[in-house]
């Protein structure tokens, strides 16, 4: 098979983004009608995540926030998005950016978008204070080229289809 210079499964997951931008720039403007409600999963850890530390510490990894009824300034720029939601009875301001994002969904209208892990955020080991330890390596999973697979990102959404 020829080499891919077009880069198709980079441009896809670009377009299925630019889908989610679209829906929540929509959602900023006229604001959310009928039944229809977003559950948004993101890397908490990605280049570009800002939430409360608090939630950080709760959430190290993972969390997929509700845009239902109770979320305020929702701002949606090209390459990222900020909203106000309350968290324990306390309003965090969170920004996140698109390729942080994992899942998408509406259920309404049972539609959803699944999403390759994003690329966690570059650790500058220079600027980390002396008395800061280095991260361990977690014995993760091996990557895809030591199990004899493919490298790319997939974007699934067989499991989202009416049967």
């Amino acid at each position: 098979m020829a080499q891919d210079l077009f880069h198709y499964d980079k441009m896809v997951e670009q377009a299925l983004r630019g889908v989610i931008r679209d829906a929540l720039a929509r959602a900023a403007q006229q604001g959310l009608h009928s039944n229809h409600h977003f559950y948004i999963g993101f890397a908490t850890t990605a280049p570009g995540v800002a939430i409360p530390e608090r939630l950080l510490e709760r959430y190290p990894a993972e969390i997929t926030i509700v845009l239902q009824h109770q979320f305020w300034d929702l701002d949606v720029g090209d390459e990222s998005f900020s909203v106000s939601l309350s968290f324990d009875k306390q309003i965090e301001r969170l920004t996140v950016p698109f390729a942080a994002i994992k899942s998408f969904a509406d259920p309404s209208v049972e539609f959803a978008l699944a999403f390759a892990e994003p690329a966690p955020a570059p650790v500058n080991e220079a600027a980390l204070p002396a008395v800061v330890e280095k991260p361990q390596a977690k014995a993760a999973r091996p990557a895809p080229a030591d199990r004899g697979e493919e490298k790319g990102q997939v974007v699934a959404l067989d499991s989202f289809r009416k049967r």
